[in-house]
């Protein structure tokens, strides 16, 4: 007689939220039910908090709104982005699980070149728990997975790697462009589906894509500020690349890797390049100034913590770009701001009483 076989859990089901910053309701999950339902989301809400915000029935769900961030956080809930899709770092401040998953509302499954849905949240889950190599480029890309190992010359004092703390994925469809690509290349669109995962380089950085993303917040989590963006703001649209380049110059001075690649989704919305350009435009010029910024900043060996790294960070935000606009000096004060807002949710206290309905209870909850 055959035995019954065990159900098998899904990976990492009780260590990982995914975070979903929305303005409407959150019809696209049904198509990410099979995958998302056996975890728990924290959807923030951005826009007018008197709305109401539909979701599928069956998914395990918090949902924040304007009037949740300002009761949990205080005076310092100045420091989250209002009608920005960077309200979501606000979903990662109150998370107590080790990993996270962020995604936008318009993103779908995807389909590999055999048909296959793409599981993209598994495939993030794989590149989370092997090493990274930045230290040493393999040119089999990731040398962790099926199929693949280090080639010849690869230094063996170099591959046991370093923990991995970010999981960058990719989109087909709609390219993730700037409002002037945007605007000259209006109908092209990614079918080039690329079966790799590599690891950026230390000293290299990258424009991060907050729309396919996770990380490991135990490793990097006070780093993933995503900014002071949209209302109230000169800036737009530059939130997740500001977390990028924060992040990936603390990974660097840290030992952690950063993996980009697999997996891809569907993005299925092109959002209108007049809006983006008018949110963008100081920020193409802005750019060239803060990205050198970043390739030469340094961080001294007493910062020993994301945190220290970041407080340090800040402080050279405001001495370096500080004088190329008022905006950096504010920008500077807010990842302090953010730093003490994370320190505030998740001391030794705040996580032993994370089994418990406390303060940061929210409004709405299935």
């Amino acid at each position: 007689m055959a035995h019954p076989v065990a159900p098998v859990s899904p990976p990492l089901k009780d260590d990982l939220d995914i975070v979903i910053p929305t303005i409407r309701n959150l019809d696209f999950l049904a198509m990410w039910r099979p995958f998302f339902e056996p975890y728990h989301l924290i959807i923030v809400q951005d826009g007018d908090p008197t709305k109401t915000i539909r979701v599928p029935e069956g998914f395990d769900f918090e949902l924040y709104n304007r009037n949740d961030v300002n009761r949990v956080l205080g005076p310092r809930a100045s420091c989250i982005s209002f009608k920005d899709s960077a309200c979501r770092c606000f979903g990662f401040l109150v998370s107590k699980k080790k990993y996270i998953f962020t995604i936008d509302d318009d993103c779908f499954v995807a389909n590999d070149p055999s048909g296959k849905e793409i599981n993209a949240l598994a495939q993030h889950i794989q590149n989370l728990l092997t090493p990274s190599t930045p230290l040493f480029f393999n040119t089999l890309y990731d040398p962790y997975r099926d199929g693949a190992d280090f080639v010849r010359g690869y230094p063996f004092s170099l591959r046991e790697g370093v923990p991995t703390a970010i999981s960058h994925g990719l989109w087909l469809n709609i390219p993730d462009y700037d409002a002037p690509t945007q605007l000259v290349k209006p109908r092209e669109r990614n079918s080039r589906y690329v079966d790799a995962v590599m690891t950026i380089p230390k000293g290299s950085l990258f424009p991060m894509c907050g729309m396919n993303l996770a990380f490991d917040r135990e490793l990097i989590g006070p780093a993933m500020y995503f900014g002071l963006m949209g209302d109230g703001q000169p800036i737009g649209r530059y939130d997740d690349m500001w977390a990028g380049w924060c992040a990936k110059v603390i990974c660097d001075h840290l030992s952690l890797g950063v993996k980009t690649g697999l997996p891809y989704i569907w993005h299925s919305k092109a959002s209108n390049p007049f809006v983006n350009l008018k949110k963008e435009y100081k920020g193409i010029y802005w750019q060239e100034e803060i990205i050198p910024f970043f390739q030469s900043v340094l961080l001294p060996k007493e910062c020993t913590t994301v945190q220290k790294c970041y407080i340090e960070l800040s402080r050279q935000v405001k001495e370096k770009l500080g004088p190329l606009d008022p905006y950096f000096q504010k920008l500077g004060d807010a990842m302090v701001t953010w730093i003490e807002a994370w320190d505030q949710l998740n001391s030794p206290a705040q996580q032993a009483a994370a089994n418990k309905k406390n303060e940061s209870t929210p409004s709405t909850k299935s």
